[in-house]
């Protein structure tokens, strides 16, 4: 049994952990389907802007789906327009707060957006600002737009301007089986980064968010790369003999933790990304692999199975020190921790029980089963801390799902060809 539980973790850090195309092409659109939400959420008003028919419904749509707000610009009860809130009628309809805007085209053909936030209750301007962007850049002033309100409403930062990187499968293009892409967090935008006949595996951001790195098995045997993903330049980090999976940048983005296999048995190991000078930093009979740092960067955690089954562990810099850090169900492993290092999402399975995506207090040590989905995987915090995104199934498409920690909101990204897997949520 012992054999038979080293041997599945072994292959969960291959696949855990495993010809460039410019981050200019489009691939494959996901398609954001929300299947759950609050059902008492406080009420938002977007009035259409004046002049504008692409950036108001963008806003509607980023408020909608962060779970915390009921946003509309349709069937309104009042109306509004820039410095003419008309509370009266909003406070007789039990809107607490109002959205107004508008866009021009400039001179130069970019964009000047002004946009403000009423409070009904309070009579004032929460905000009241003025946006100027490059036409093609509408749809980030959007999302900028969308994060200043969630932030002004809630006192957290709001991630919609965020990417999330992840994997397409579609044996349908056996050339090109496997792409690598990114896009904006509601599924727009899609970038290819990478495409290839062979797997590509665990995308990981620099902590500037301007390079990804991933475990390519273009040569036959994994193989980290990193790629700029302004110019599409790339860099072969590790090639050892054996393993080389599970790529993670530690916050300052000097070192990489990685798991190798090059003396025999996988372990962790940091690598000097100015020296290229290797440190072996676990070394136990029992495979671990999967680490990540800790935001601080004096840890790490990891996933091993010297304790007798997959459980998640944490290994002190200064003392060099190990933790565990889970101990309920059969199997924990893919942890991941918040921007702040107060929780840890991990992939947890209860005995007798199918995989799902777990959130454990890093100091109570309290555990929580947050997806309602099975087979869940990789899981990866939003930069605010306040949603989950990770890779699940249902029925028989492969399909990323964002989940609040809360519990009241979840939407699905599907893919309209292949399976989608492998999700990060890029750093801000």
């Amino acid at each position: 049994m012992m054999e038979k539980t080293r041997k599945h973790l072994l292959c969960l850090a291959i696949i855990g952990a495993l010809s460039p195309v410019l981050a200019t092409q489009s691939y494959a659109q996901l398609h954001l389907e929300i299947t759950k939400a609050p059902e008492a959420a406080p009420k938002i008003a977007i009035v259409p802007f004046s002049q504008d028919q692409s950036i108001y419904p963008i806003v509607e749509n980023d408020l909608n789906r962060s779970g915390r707000f009921t946003s509309a610009s349709k069937n309104l009860p009042a109306t509004a327009t820039l410095n003419n809130p008309n509370a009266e009628a909003w406070a007789s309809a039990g809107v607490p707060y109002v959205v107004t805007g508008s866009s021009k085209t400039t001179a130069d053909g970019s964009f000047e957006i002004q946009y403000q936030l009423y409070d009904i209750e309070k009579k004032q301007y929460l905000l009241n600002e003025l946006l100027t962007v490059p036409a093609s850049r509408t749809r980030q002033a959007a999302h900028m737009i969308s994060d200043a309100i969630y932030q002004a409403l809630t006192g957290i930062p709001g991630d919609f301007t965020g990417r999330i990187a992840y994997v397409l499968r579609n044996p349908a293009t056996p050339e090109q089986r496997y792409t690598l892409q990114i896009a904006d967090t509601d599924g727009e935008q899609p970038k290819t980064i990478l495409t290839s006949r062979d797997p590509i595996l665990s995308p990981a951001w620099t902590p500037d968010a301007k390079k990804i790195a991933y475990v390519s098995f273009e040569t036959k045997r994994p193989a980290i790369y990193v790629q700029d993903l302004a110019t599409g330049q790339r860099e072969k980090l590790a090639s050892f003999r054996g393993l080389n999976g599970a790529p993670s940048f530690s916050p300052d983005g000097k070192s990489m933790l990685f798991t190798a296999s090059m003396h025999g048995n996988p372990e962790i190991y940091q690598m000097n990304l100015e020296t290229r000078q290797l440190q072996r930093m676990t070394n136990d009979s029992a495979i671990d692999t999967e680490a990540r740092y800790a935001p601080d960067g004096k840890s790490f955690i990891f996933t091993s199975d010297r304790g007798g089954s997959p459980q998640i562990y944490r290994h002190d810099l200064a003392s060099s020190s190990n933790k565990r850090l889970t101990f309920r169900g059969a199997f924990n492993a893919r942890g991941t921790l918040s921007a702040d290092g107060k929780k840890l999402a991990l992939v947890h399975r209860p005995s007798g029980s199918n995989y799902r995506v777990a959130v454990q207090d890093m100091n109570s040590g309290v555990n929580n089963i947050l997806t309602p989905t099975t087979l869940d995987e990789s899981p990866s915090f939003s930069p605010n801390g306040q949603m989950v995104v990770y890779a699940t199934r249902e029925g028989a498409r492969g399909l990323l799902s964002i989940m609040s920690l809360d519990g009241r909101f979840r939407m699905n990204l599907p893919s309209e060809t292949g399976e989608v897997r492998e999700p990060a949520w890029a750093p801000k």
